[in-house]
């Protein structure tokens, strides 16, 4: 069993998935994060009942912008809110400080929910915040 999926099947994921699924029901979705992690997720479980209209990172450049990654559009980062997604879906393990740039400075004049892809343990996201 690979760290991911040992990870994945400790933090309930098919559970969390199946509510997301149904939580994003009828939304535009773009996933920011195309590391190593979505990537599995996207390996190893159906994400087709989620409208992913696109896929950001910091890494993609705008000359990328629309260019084909795991099947889906790229969206350069500073680009998102013009897609009008309704919904962002942070897909990194670790994704709190994401979570918080984007609700101060990416999208905090806009209705576009921010949700995390896999959720991080919270005693684990304690224990990394005291850490700091």
């Amino acid at each position: 069993m690979s760290d991911f999926e040992s990870y994945l099947k400790e933090v309930n994921f098919e559970k969390y998935l199946k509510k997301l699924k149904t939580k994003l029901k009828n939304k535009k979705v773009i996933v920011y994060g195309s590391g190593s992690l979505f990537q599995f997720i996207k390996e190893k479980y159906d994400l087709s009942d989620i409208n992913i209209i696109g896929i950001s990172d910091m890494k993609f450049t705008d000359s990328q912008e629309g260019q084909d990654f795991l099947g889906y559009k790229i969206v350069p980062k500073l680009k998102m809110k013009s897609y009008e997604p309704d919904v962002v879906l942070i897909a990194t393990l670790k994704y709190l400080s994401i979570l918080e740039d984007f609700a101060i400075n990416v999208f905090a004049d806009t209705k576009i929910k921010i949700y995390p892809l896999v959720k991080y343990p919270l005693m684990q996201m304690l224990k990394d915040i005291w850490s700091k």
